[in-house]
């Protein structure tokens, strides 16, 4: 089986100006908040998550589900404890690379540069991964309270 290369992508440039500058707004407005969510991480104690659950699976089901723990992971890594935010979820340094990867990619791409990247395959890998990862814990008893 082989694969077609990917060719590069130009920018749209029939988009009338107003849209582009609307999708570089979102796309400045969307690093604004992901910078305003890595400092409230930060600030934030995961040991003391309070009695708030964000996790509709686990408040229906009694089990925690593929994503959990991962809020208090990324908070963990907001803090450079690396080894506590992969006890709660070892998936989570792992994205906390690749989110501002992908943040910087869609800037390039919303000026023009690089490459299509097809999120399909990208979002299939990541859910079979979290799947299987969950599977695993959830059979060795290691998934966070």
């Amino acid at each position: 089986m082989t694969e077609e290369a990917e060719e590069p992508v130009e920018l749209d440039t029939s988009l009338p100006r107003e849209v582009q500058c609307r999708r570089a707004a979102l796309w400045v407005a969307s690093g604004v908040a992901g910078l305003a969510g890595f400092l409230v991480l930060n600030r934030w104690s995961p040991e003391n998550p309070g009695r708030i659950s964000w996790c509709l699976f686990r408040d229906i089901s009694g089990i925690s589900g593929p994503g959990c723990g991962l809020t208090r992971a990324f908070a963990h890594l907001a803090k450079g404890q690396l080894a506590a935010a992969f006890a709660l979820h070892p998936m989570a340094p792992l994205l906390a690379l690749e989110l501002p990867l992908l943040w910087l990619w869609w800037g390039l791409r919303t000026f023009g540069v690089g490459r299509a990247l097809n999120f399909e395959r990208w979002a299939l890998a990541h859910a079979a991964v979290f799947i299987l990862l969950w599977v695993v814990r959830l059979a060795s008893g290691t998934l966070p309270p």
